[in-house]
Protein backbone atom coordinates (compact mmCIF):
# COMPACT_ATOMS: atom_id res chain seq x y z
CA UNK A 1 0.00 0.00 0.00
CA UNK A 2 1.34 3.33 -0.74
CA UNK A 3 -0.27 6.44 1.00
CA UNK A 4 -1.15 9.25 -1.40
CA UNK A 5 -0.50 11.97 1.90
CA UNK A 6 3.29 12.56 1.26
CA UNK A 7 4.39 16.08 1.94
CA UNK A 8 5.16 17.70 -1.47
CA UNK A 9 8.91 18.39 -0.13
CA UNK A 10 8.89 14.07 0.35
CA UNK A 11 7.59 13.48 -3.26
CA UNK A 12 9.63 15.93 -5.03
CA UNK A 13 12.50 13.83 -3.14
CA UNK A 14 11.73 10.76 -4.52
CA UNK A 15 12.27 10.07 -7.94
CA UNK A 16 9.56 10.36 -10.57
CA UNK A 17 8.79 8.09 -13.25
CA UNK A 18 6.18 9.14 -15.81
CA UNK A 19 4.18 7.50 -18.47
CA UNK A 20 2.01 9.26 -21.40
CA UNK A 21 -0.42 6.67 -22.92
CA UNK A 22 -2.95 4.69 -20.78
CA UNK A 23 -3.20 1.19 -22.61
CA UNK A 24 -1.49 -2.24 -21.35
CA UNK A 25 2.12 -1.19 -22.38
CA UNK A 26 1.43 2.17 -19.54
CA UNK A 27 -0.29 0.14 -17.27
CA UNK A 28 2.04 -3.11 -17.56
CA UNK A 29 4.81 -0.98 -17.38
CA UNK A 30 3.06 0.76 -14.27
CA UNK A 31 2.48 -2.82 -12.32
CA UNK A 32 6.24 -4.47 -12.95
CA UNK A 33 7.37 -0.57 -11.74
CA UNK A 34 5.73 -1.60 -8.12
CA UNK A 35 6.19 -5.58 -8.60
CA UNK A 36 10.05 -5.07 -8.76
CA UNK A 37 10.25 -2.78 -5.94
CA UNK A 38 10.57 0.63 -7.43
CA UNK A 39 9.27 3.29 -4.35
CA UNK A 40 9.70 6.37 -6.24
CA UNK A 41 6.12 8.71 -7.39
CA UNK A 42 4.67 6.82 -10.67
CA UNK A 43 2.49 8.78 -12.64
CA UNK A 44 0.06 7.30 -15.87
CA UNK A 45 -1.47 9.61 -17.87
CA UNK A 46 -4.02 8.84 -20.56
CA UNK A 47 -5.80 10.66 -22.96
CA UNK A 48 -8.85 8.62 -22.52
CA UNK A 49 -11.87 8.80 -19.65
CA UNK A 50 -11.16 5.26 -19.41
CA UNK A 51 -8.82 3.31 -17.32
CA UNK A 52 -5.96 1.10 -18.93
CA UNK A 53 -7.50 -1.46 -20.60
CA UNK A 54 -7.22 -4.92 -23.12
CA UNK A 55 -8.10 -4.02 -27.24
CA UNK A 56 -8.50 -7.34 -27.99
CA UNK A 57 -11.93 -7.93 -26.85
CA UNK A 58 -12.90 -4.80 -28.64
CA UNK A 59 -13.37 -6.69 -31.88
CA UNK A 60 -13.93 -10.23 -30.34
CA UNK A 61 -15.50 -11.25 -27.07
CA UNK A 62 -16.90 -7.98 -25.88
CA UNK A 63 -18.00 -6.45 -29.42
CA UNK A 64 -19.78 -10.02 -29.74
CA UNK A 65 -21.56 -9.43 -25.95
CA UNK A 66 -20.08 -12.56 -24.97
CA UNK A 67 -18.12 -10.64 -21.81
CA UNK A 68 -19.33 -7.77 -19.89
CA UNK A 69 -17.40 -4.55 -19.69
CA UNK A 70 -15.72 -5.16 -16.19
CA UNK A 71 -13.46 -7.89 -17.62
CA UNK A 72 -11.51 -5.75 -20.86
CA UNK A 73 -9.47 -3.66 -17.91
CA UNK A 74 -5.74 -4.19 -17.38
CA UNK A 75 -6.32 -3.75 -13.36
CA UNK A 76 -9.82 -3.24 -10.90
CA UNK A 77 -10.49 0.33 -10.34
CA UNK A 78 -9.15 0.42 -6.86
CA UNK A 79 -5.69 -0.88 -8.06
CA UNK A 80 -3.83 2.17 -8.84
CA UNK A 81 -4.41 3.88 -4.97
CA UNK A 82 -3.64 0.47 -3.51
CA UNK A 83 -0.02 0.63 -5.23
CA UNK A 84 0.22 4.35 -5.28
CA UNK A 85 0.28 5.14 -8.74
CA UNK A 86 -0.91 8.12 -9.64
CA UNK A 87 -3.58 7.96 -12.56
CA UNK A 88 -4.75 10.59 -14.84
CA UNK A 89 -7.26 10.45 -17.35
CA UNK A 90 -8.37 12.52 -19.79
CA UNK A 91 -5.55 14.29 -19.51
CA UNK A 92 -3.33 14.21 -23.06
CA UNK A 93 0.28 14.73 -22.65
CA UNK A 94 1.18 17.60 -25.10
CA UNK A 95 5.00 18.47 -24.48
CA UNK A 96 7.80 16.84 -23.58
CA UNK A 97 10.87 18.88 -22.42
CA UNK A 98 13.85 16.29 -22.79
CA UNK A 99 16.33 19.34 -21.53
CA UNK A 100 14.34 20.33 -18.54
CA UNK A 101 12.54 17.11 -18.32
CA UNK A 102 9.35 18.22 -17.89
CA UNK A 103 6.39 16.85 -19.56
CA UNK A 104 2.80 19.17 -19.88
CA UNK A 105 -0.59 17.96 -20.24
CA UNK A 106 -3.24 19.65 -21.96
CA UNK A 107 -4.08 21.36 -19.05
CA UNK A 108 -1.54 22.92 -18.37
CA UNK A 109 0.00 21.29 -15.78
CA UNK A 110 3.62 20.14 -15.56
CA UNK A 111 5.42 17.09 -14.23
CA UNK A 112 9.05 17.02 -13.64
CA UNK A 113 10.40 13.45 -14.06
CA UNK A 114 13.54 11.26 -14.13
CA UNK A 115 12.38 8.62 -16.24
CA UNK A 116 9.33 8.83 -18.90
CA UNK A 117 8.07 6.17 -21.19
CA UNK A 118 6.05 6.67 -23.90
CA UNK A 119 2.98 4.26 -24.93
CA UNK A 120 1.14 6.95 -26.68
CA UNK A 121 -0.23 4.08 -28.92
CA UNK A 122 -1.73 4.74 -32.51
CA UNK A 123 -5.12 5.56 -34.07
CA UNK A 124 -6.58 4.72 -36.73
CA UNK A 125 -6.07 5.71 -40.64
CA UNK A 126 -9.02 7.70 -41.50
CA UNK A 127 -10.04 7.10 -45.52
CA UNK A 128 -10.42 10.00 -47.25
CA UNK A 129 -13.03 9.62 -49.66
CA UNK A 130 -16.08 12.00 -50.17
CA UNK A 131 -18.58 10.86 -47.42
CA UNK A 132 -16.23 9.84 -44.81
CA UNK A 133 -17.63 12.14 -42.57
CA UNK A 134 -20.91 10.93 -42.94
CA UNK A 135 -23.16 9.85 -39.79
CA UNK A 136 -22.32 5.62 -39.27
CA UNK A 137 -18.78 5.64 -40.89
CA UNK A 138 -17.52 3.89 -37.68
CA UNK A 139 -14.04 2.97 -36.94
CA UNK A 140 -12.93 0.68 -34.00
CA UNK A 141 -9.93 1.58 -31.92
CA UNK A 142 -11.42 2.80 -28.51
CA UNK A 143 -13.90 1.04 -25.90
CA UNK A 144 -16.53 3.92 -27.11
CA UNK A 145 -15.79 2.65 -31.01
CA UNK A 146 -16.67 -0.47 -30.38
CA UNK A 147 -20.28 0.49 -27.71
CA UNK A 148 -20.98 2.18 -31.11
CA UNK A 149 -20.62 -0.64 -33.55
CA UNK A 150 -22.31 -2.93 -30.55
CA UNK A 151 -25.14 -0.40 -30.59
CA UNK A 152 -25.46 -0.28 -35.01
CA UNK A 153 -25.38 -3.78 -35.30
CA UNK A 154 -29.33 -4.16 -33.10
CA UNK A 155 -30.87 -2.30 -35.21
CA UNK A 156 -29.04 -2.44 -38.70
CA UNK A 157 -30.10 -5.06 -41.55
CA UNK A 158 -26.54 -4.57 -43.34
CA UNK A 159 -23.05 -3.58 -42.76
CA UNK A 160 -20.08 -2.59 -45.40
CA UNK A 161 -16.91 -3.29 -43.56
CA UNK A 162 -13.98 -1.52 -45.76
CA UNK A 163 -10.77 -3.52 -45.14
CA UNK A 164 -9.66 -7.52 -44.98
CA UNK A 165 -7.49 -7.03 -42.51
CA UNK A 166 -7.35 -8.73 -38.41
CA UNK A 167 -9.86 -6.05 -37.55
CA UNK A 168 -12.03 -5.87 -40.61
CA UNK A 169 -12.62 -9.74 -40.43
CA UNK A 170 -12.98 -10.09 -36.76
CA UNK A 171 -15.64 -7.53 -37.05
CA UNK A 172 -17.44 -8.99 -39.92
CA UNK A 173 -17.66 -12.25 -37.61
CA UNK A 174 -19.34 -10.28 -35.22
CA UNK A 175 -21.86 -9.02 -37.76
CA UNK A 176 -22.61 -11.93 -38.88
CA UNK A 177 -22.83 -13.49 -35.03
CA UNK A 178 -25.81 -10.28 -34.59
CA UNK A 179 -27.37 -11.47 -37.59
CA UNK A 180 -26.43 -8.44 -39.89
CA UNK A 181 -25.57 -9.22 -43.46
CA UNK A 182 -22.08 -8.31 -44.56
CA UNK A 183 -20.18 -7.45 -47.32
CA UNK A 184 -16.08 -6.80 -47.17
CA UNK A 185 -14.47 -4.45 -49.51
CA UNK A 186 -11.00 -4.97 -49.93
CA UNK A 187 -8.03 -3.53 -52.50
CA UNK A 188 -5.95 -6.79 -52.53
CA UNK A 189 -6.75 -9.71 -53.99
CA UNK A 190 -7.18 -11.72 -50.94
CA UNK A 191 -7.86 -10.80 -47.32
CA UNK A 192 -4.79 -10.72 -45.09
CA UNK A 193 -2.54 -11.72 -48.22
CA UNK A 194 0.79 -8.96 -47.23
CA UNK A 195 0.70 -11.22 -43.83
CA UNK A 196 -0.35 -14.39 -44.94
CA UNK A 197 0.56 -14.92 -48.48
CA UNK A 198 -2.10 -16.40 -51.15
CA UNK A 199 -1.84 -20.15 -49.88
CA UNK A 200 -3.20 -19.23 -46.35
CA UNK A 201 -5.13 -15.68 -47.61
CA UNK A 202 -7.55 -18.36 -49.59
CA UNK A 203 -8.54 -19.73 -46.25
CA UNK A 204 -9.68 -16.78 -44.79
CA UNK A 205 -11.51 -16.00 -47.52
CA UNK A 206 -13.50 -19.20 -47.75
CA UNK A 207 -14.07 -19.10 -44.09
CA UNK A 208 -16.26 -16.23 -44.49
CA UNK A 209 -17.83 -16.94 -47.76
CA UNK A 210 -18.75 -20.21 -45.76
CA UNK A 211 -20.45 -17.97 -42.98
CA UNK A 212 -22.36 -16.07 -45.48
CA UNK A 213 -19.93 -13.13 -45.69
CA UNK A 214 -19.86 -11.88 -49.21
CA UNK A 215 -16.15 -10.75 -50.13
CA UNK A 216 -15.24 -8.24 -52.95
CA UNK A 217 -11.51 -8.29 -53.47
CA UNK A 218 -9.58 -6.21 -55.55
CA UNK A 219 -12.35 -3.11 -55.76
CA UNK A 220 -11.57 0.73 -55.16
CA UNK A 221 -14.13 2.57 -52.79
CA UNK A 222 -14.83 5.81 -54.58
CA UNK A 223 -17.56 7.41 -52.15
CA UNK A 224 -19.27 6.99 -49.29
CA UNK A 225 -22.98 7.84 -50.03
CA UNK A 226 -25.37 9.03 -47.95
CA UNK A 227 -28.78 10.98 -47.75
CA UNK A 228 -29.32 13.87 -45.10
CA UNK A 229 -25.67 13.32 -43.82
CA UNK A 230 -26.08 9.69 -42.80
CA UNK A 231 -24.52 6.64 -44.72
CA UNK A 232 -26.40 4.94 -47.28
CA UNK A 233 -23.55 2.66 -48.29
CA UNK A 234 -20.41 2.62 -50.81
CA UNK A 235 -19.79 3.32 -54.48
CA UNK A 236 -16.79 1.87 -55.49
CA UNK A 237 -14.91 2.40 -58.31
CA UNK A 238 -16.44 0.34 -60.82
CA UNK A 239 -19.49 2.17 -60.58
CA UNK A 240 -21.47 -0.83 -58.21
CA UNK A 241 -23.31 0.70 -55.46
CA UNK A 242 -23.35 -1.46 -51.89
CA UNK A 243 -26.26 -0.47 -49.84
CA UNK A 244 -25.43 -0.63 -46.38
CA UNK A 245 -27.04 0.65 -43.40
CA UNK A 246 -23.43 1.44 -41.47
CA UNK A 247 -19.92 1.45 -42.65
CA UNK A 248 -16.93 0.04 -40.61
CA UNK A 249 -13.54 1.28 -41.82
CA UNK A 250 -10.39 -0.57 -40.68
CA UNK A 251 -7.77 0.26 -42.97
CA UNK A 252 -4.68 0.04 -40.71
CA UNK A 253 -3.50 2.34 -37.89
CA UNK A 254 -0.52 4.85 -37.43
CA UNK A 255 1.59 5.30 -34.19
CA UNK A 256 1.22 8.29 -32.27
CA UNK A 257 4.74 9.81 -32.49
CA UNK A 258 3.81 13.89 -32.49
CA UNK A 259 4.39 14.15 -29.28
CA UNK A 260 7.93 12.08 -29.75
CA UNK A 261 9.06 14.43 -32.93
CA UNK A 262 8.25 17.93 -31.35
CA UNK A 263 10.32 17.05 -28.55
CA UNK A 264 13.18 16.28 -31.48
CA UNK A 265 13.43 12.12 -30.57
CA UNK A 266 14.40 10.05 -33.49
CA UNK A 267 10.97 8.79 -35.19
CA UNK A 268 10.80 6.61 -38.53
CA UNK A 269 7.54 4.50 -38.43
CA UNK A 270 7.54 4.59 -34.87
CA UNK A 271 9.57 6.07 -32.26
CA UNK A 272 12.92 4.52 -33.05
CA UNK A 273 13.90 2.83 -29.40
CA UNK A 274 17.24 0.09 -28.75
CA UNK A 275 16.25 -3.64 -27.63
CA UNK A 276 16.31 -2.10 -24.44
CA UNK A 277 13.50 0.52 -25.22
CA UNK A 278 15.51 3.17 -25.00
CA UNK A 279 14.55 6.24 -27.73
CA UNK A 280 17.45 8.47 -28.55
CA UNK A 281 17.14 10.50 -25.38
CA UNK A 282 18.85 8.09 -22.18
CA UNK A 283 15.69 9.03 -20.04
CA UNK A 284 12.83 8.58 -22.86
CA UNK A 285 11.72 4.85 -23.12
CA UNK A 286 8.62 4.09 -25.83
CA UNK A 287 6.66 0.79 -25.95
CA UNK A 288 3.90 -0.62 -27.52
CA UNK A 289 2.31 0.34 -30.82
CA UNK A 290 4.46 3.54 -31.33
CA UNK A 291 7.37 1.96 -30.47
CA UNK A 292 9.83 0.84 -33.36
CA UNK A 293 11.93 -1.69 -31.38
CA UNK A 294 15.44 -3.26 -32.75
CA UNK A 295 15.05 -7.09 -32.60
CA UNK A 296 18.77 -8.89 -32.14
CA UNK A 297 17.03 -12.32 -32.98
CA UNK A 298 15.92 -10.28 -36.09
CA UNK A 299 18.72 -8.25 -36.71
CA UNK A 300 16.60 -5.46 -37.91
CA UNK A 301 13.93 -2.98 -35.67
CA UNK A 302 10.48 -4.16 -35.86
CA UNK A 303 7.01 -1.99 -35.04
CA UNK A 304 4.91 -4.24 -33.97
CA UNK A 305 0.19 -3.59 -33.43
CA UNK A 306 -0.32 -6.01 -31.52
CA UNK A 307 -1.63 -6.99 -27.86
CA UNK A 308 1.31 -9.17 -26.79
CA UNK A 309 4.18 -6.66 -27.59
CA UNK A 310 2.39 -4.20 -25.41
CA UNK A 311 2.13 -6.60 -22.63
CA UNK A 312 5.15 -7.32 -22.70
CA UNK A 313 7.60 -4.81 -23.70
CA UNK A 314 5.61 -2.67 -20.63
CA UNK A 315 7.42 -4.15 -17.91
CA UNK A 316 11.33 -3.84 -19.94
CA UNK A 317 10.81 -0.48 -20.44
CA UNK A 318 10.02 -0.34 -16.44
CA UNK A 319 13.22 -2.49 -15.84
CA UNK A 320 15.39 -0.49 -17.68
CA UNK A 321 14.20 2.93 -16.29
CA UNK A 322 15.13 1.30 -12.39
CA UNK A 323 18.32 0.87 -14.66
CA UNK A 324 18.44 -3.03 -15.58
CA UNK A 325 19.71 -4.26 -18.99
CA UNK A 326 17.15 -6.24 -19.85
CA UNK A 327 16.75 -7.19 -23.40
CA UNK A 328 13.46 -7.28 -25.39
CA UNK A 329 13.62 -10.15 -27.88
CA UNK A 330 10.62 -12.22 -27.94
CA UNK A 331 9.54 -13.67 -30.71
CA UNK A 332 6.15 -12.02 -32.38
CA UNK A 333 3.02 -12.67 -31.30
CA UNK A 334 -0.76 -12.44 -31.94
CA UNK A 335 -3.53 -14.05 -32.14
CA UNK A 336 -7.34 -14.18 -33.77
CA UNK A 337 -10.60 -15.46 -33.10
CA UNK A 338 -13.30 -15.61 -36.33
CA UNK A 339 -16.72 -18.09 -35.96
CA UNK A 340 -15.23 -21.34 -34.96
CA UNK A 341 -11.34 -20.67 -36.10
CA UNK A 342 -9.23 -19.69 -33.31
CA UNK A 343 -5.33 -19.14 -34.27
CA UNK A 344 -2.09 -17.82 -32.82
CA UNK A 345 1.07 -16.78 -34.83
CA UNK A 346 4.19 -17.00 -33.93
CA UNK A 347 7.23 -15.46 -35.59
CA UNK A 348 7.59 -12.66 -37.93
CA UNK A 349 7.83 -13.12 -42.02
CA UNK A 350 7.96 -9.56 -44.49
CA UNK A 351 5.31 -10.25 -47.72
CA UNK A 352 7.25 -12.82 -50.41
CA UNK A 353 10.26 -13.37 -47.81
CA UNK A 354 9.83 -17.01 -47.82
CA UNK A 355 10.06 -20.28 -50.39
CA UNK A 356 7.66 -22.79 -48.77
CA UNK A 357 4.37 -22.91 -46.74
CA UNK A 358 3.83 -26.15 -45.37
CA UNK A 359 0.85 -27.69 -43.26
CA UNK A 360 0.98 -30.09 -41.07
CA UNK A 361 -2.88 -31.44 -40.32
CA UNK A 362 -5.82 -31.42 -42.67
CA UNK A 363 -7.31 -27.83 -43.34
CA UNK A 364 -10.51 -29.59 -44.38
CA UNK A 365 -10.87 -30.57 -40.80
CA UNK A 366 -10.29 -27.17 -39.30
CA UNK A 367 -6.75 -28.09 -37.03
CA UNK A 368 -3.86 -27.50 -38.53
CA UNK A 369 -0.28 -25.51 -38.32
CA UNK A 370 0.66 -23.29 -41.24
CA UNK A 371 4.66 -23.27 -41.28
CA UNK A 372 6.53 -20.61 -43.32
CA UNK A 373 9.95 -21.87 -44.55
CA UNK A 374 12.97 -20.18 -46.01
CA UNK A 375 15.69 -22.77 -47.17
CA UNK A 376 14.23 -25.16 -44.36
CA UNK A 377 14.35 -22.22 -41.66
CA UNK A 378 11.33 -21.86 -39.87
CA UNK A 379 9.95 -18.11 -40.04
CA UNK A 380 7.06 -18.32 -38.81
CA UNK A 381 3.68 -20.48 -37.80
CA UNK A 382 0.50 -20.14 -37.21
CA UNK A 383 -1.37 -23.10 -35.27
CA UNK A 384 -5.49 -23.17 -35.75
CA UNK A 385 -7.17 -24.88 -33.67
CA UNK A 386 -4.28 -26.40 -32.30
CA UNK A 387 -3.14 -25.08 -28.50
CA UNK A 388 -0.87 -25.77 -26.70
CA UNK A 389 2.08 -25.49 -29.70
CA UNK A 390 2.53 -21.69 -29.66
CA UNK A 391 5.69 -21.42 -27.11
CA UNK A 392 7.13 -25.04 -29.30
CA UNK A 393 6.74 -22.41 -32.44
CA UNK A 394 8.26 -19.53 -31.12
CA UNK A 395 11.36 -21.62 -30.42
CA UNK A 396 11.45 -23.40 -33.64
CA UNK A 397 11.67 -19.71 -35.24
CA UNK A 398 14.02 -18.43 -32.78
CA UNK A 399 16.66 -21.20 -33.00
CA UNK A 400 16.54 -21.07 -36.42
CA UNK A 401 18.26 -23.93 -38.03
CA UNK A 402 16.53 -26.10 -41.42
CA UNK A 403 14.34 -28.53 -40.28
CA UNK A 404 13.28 -31.83 -41.67
CA UNK A 405 10.17 -30.62 -44.40
CA UNK A 406 8.53 -33.81 -44.31
CA UNK A 407 8.47 -34.50 -40.49
CA UNK A 408 7.75 -31.08 -39.96
CA UNK A 409 4.61 -31.79 -42.00
CA UNK A 410 3.62 -34.92 -39.74
CA UNK A 411 1.16 -34.37 -37.21
CA UNK A 412 2.59 -37.88 -35.58
CA UNK A 413 5.83 -36.32 -35.09
CA UNK A 414 5.87 -34.45 -31.85
CA UNK A 415 7.10 -31.10 -32.43
CA UNK A 416 9.02 -30.92 -29.32
CA UNK A 417 11.26 -33.37 -30.98
CA UNK A 418 11.92 -31.79 -33.99
CA UNK A 419 13.21 -28.78 -31.54
CA UNK A 420 15.11 -31.09 -29.59
CA UNK A 421 16.45 -32.32 -33.45
CA UNK A 422 17.00 -28.78 -34.16
CA UNK A 423 19.03 -28.23 -30.96
CA UNK A 424 21.20 -30.87 -30.95
CA UNK A 425 22.22 -30.13 -34.95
Amino acid sequence: MFPRDESRDEMTRRPTFAIAGGGLAGATAAEALRAEGFDGRVILIGDETERPYNRPPLSKEYLQGKSEKEKIYVHPERWYDDNGVELRLNCAATLIDVTGHQLTVQSGEQFEYDKLLLTTGSSPRHLKVTGGDLDGVLYLRRVADCEAIKAAFVTAKRVAIIGAGWIGLETAAAARAAGVEVTVLETAELPLVRVLGHEVAEIFLDLHTRHGVTMEMSVEVSEITGVEHRATGVRLGDGRQIDADVVVVGVGIAPNTELAEAAGLTVDSGIVVDENLKSSDPDVFAAGDVANVWYPSLGRHLRLEHWSAALNQGPVAAANMMGRAVAYDRVPYFYSDQYDLGMEYSGYVESGHYDQIVFRGEVSEGKYIAFWLDQGRVLAGMNVNVWDVSDTIAELVRFGTPIDVTRLQDPKVPLDDLLRGALDV
